[in-house]
């Protein structure tokens, strides 16, 4: 069974290193072989939309007398509950890795590769199993409303959009708790924050780890001066307590600036560069926001990979684990077909469009036109010589709908005349730092 081009870093071999280390080889007769699941697994997650029977008939429909012996659902589940979540983890883990190149627009700050954390929801069918496992909105009354929530937490690589590392928890699970183990990943690279990881334990293991991180802080954080500095800077230090006890602090230093859209918000970022020559205030306030890059990066998994408001298909949560790790392993691999596809042309991977090359790589499945190491080069000489389709122009504003992803009453339909609500993000022009006078 084929998966087109992604197989060119899905390797057999690799799935069968992955298939191994976790002890998944089938030795039930007539059983379908791990190995063949990990392919059909991120089938699954390639068309997310289509069903078992669908899904199957795709990957063997060119094939001669292969299209009528098509097992049954209940077949595909039961060996999808035999490979587990594991394999697609170490399989991941495996293809993943940072994919830009030396000198590509945002995705280097002196010398540093730049990633940033950021987190997002997947909804899961609403069973027993997948409620105790990720909890799920409830309402005064213990009602459960929406669906159970599935949390991902990503590490991403700014300049390409690709995961460089993710943990799976659930609405029971902390952001920061499940931050906290990227940091292993995050070696010699300058990691971008949002407000919601800011804490003495996400700082610590990163740098602890070798990291450099630029963090945004909440209004009441890091507000007292300990030293000015002489671009306006200045360094504070932010505590962790137990009870009324004192127990970690770490010194930072406070970037604080206005931008140009709307109100002129104010804007305070905490970062561990505390030289001003070798860390500019003015290139750390534009650098923040390259933290949209990973906002995008898990839209491109939610919403067009996965689709708008689409329900994952799992009804037990170690297959929505696995069902996971496979949305993540296909972004990657898409991902890295696009950075590929940019440097034939010489052009920021921001400019070819994702969805395009996912609707690519879906048809060459169906065509099963990537079966041999020659048609995948013929396949990636298809999609590069259609370079006008797939560019989509210069770098982009950062600009995303903010959707109500479900109401109250699980199942109900939308109140009469109830529309979209959407913001408007871009990069913000600056208006001034703001120096802290003694």
């Amino acid at each position: 069974m084929r998966l087109g081009a992604l197989t060119r870093w899905v390797t057999p071999e690799l799935v069968d290193e992955a298939v191994a280390a976790h002890g998944r080889r089938g030795k039930k007769p007539g059983a379908l072989p791990a190995g063949l699941m990990v392919y059909f697994v991120l089938a699954l997650a390639l068309f997310h939309q289509d069903s078992y029977d669908d899904v199957a008939e795709n990957l063997v429909s060119a094939i001669p007398g292969l299209s009528g012996q098509i097992p049954n659902k209940s077949s595909f589940t039961r060996a999808r509950q035999r490979l587990g979540p594991q394999v697609l983890e170490t399989v991941f883990r495996k293809v993943g890795g940072p994919l830009a190149p030396a000198g590509l627009a945002g995705s280097f700050y002196r010398g540093m590769r730049v990633a940033a954390v950021d987190g997002f929801y997947l909804d899961a069918p609403d069973t027993a199993a997948n409620r105790a496992a990720f909890g799920g909105q409830v309402a005064k009354d213990g009602t459960p409303l929406a669906f159970p929530q599935v949390r991902v937490v990503t590490l991403s690589e700014a300049g390409t959009h690709a995961v460089l590392d993710a943990r799976i928890g659930g609405l029971v699970d902390g952001e920061q708790d499940l931050a906290v183990p990227l940091a292993a990943s995050a070696r010699d690279m300058l990691v971008i924050m949002d407000r919601g990881f800011i804490g003495v334990t996400v700082w610590r293991e990163f740098t602890d780890a070798g990291a450099h991180v630029l963090i945004r802080a909440k209004s009441n954080t890091a507000r007292t001066p300990v030293e000015h500095l002489s671009d306006g800077t200045y360094l504070a230090t932010v505590s962790q307590w137990a009870g009324k006890r004192e127990v970690h602090r770490v010194t930072v230093r406070v970037v604080e600036y206005q931008i140009q859209d709307g109100d002129g918000e104010m804007i305070r970022l905490l970062t561990d560069l505390l030289d001003p020559a070798a860390a500019p205030a003015e290139e750390l306030a534009a650098l923040y926001h390259e933290r949209w890059e990973a906002e995008l990066s898990n839209r491109q998994i939610k919403t067009y990979q996965r689709g708008p408001q689409e329900i994952l298909r799992s009804s037990t949560p170690d297959l929505v684990r696995q069902e996971v790790w496979a949305h993540l392993i296909v972004h990657h691999c898409l991902s890295r077909l696009i950075v590929e596809i940019a440097g034939q042309h010489t052009v920021d991977p921001d400019r070819i469009s994702f969805v395009k090359v996912l609707k690519a790589v879906r048809r060459s499945v169906i065509q099963n036109a990537t079966s041999t190491p020659r048609e995948l080069g013929k396949f990636l000489a298809s999609l590069v010589s259609k370079m006008r389709k797939l560019d989509i122009g210069p770098r982009r504003d950062r600009a995303a709908d903010r959707l109500v992803k479900r109401f109250k009453l699980k199942y109900a339909d939308p109140p009469k005349g109830w529309k979209r609500q959407s913001t408007r993000r871009i990069p913000p022009k600056i208006i001034a730092l703001l120096p802290r006078l003694v």
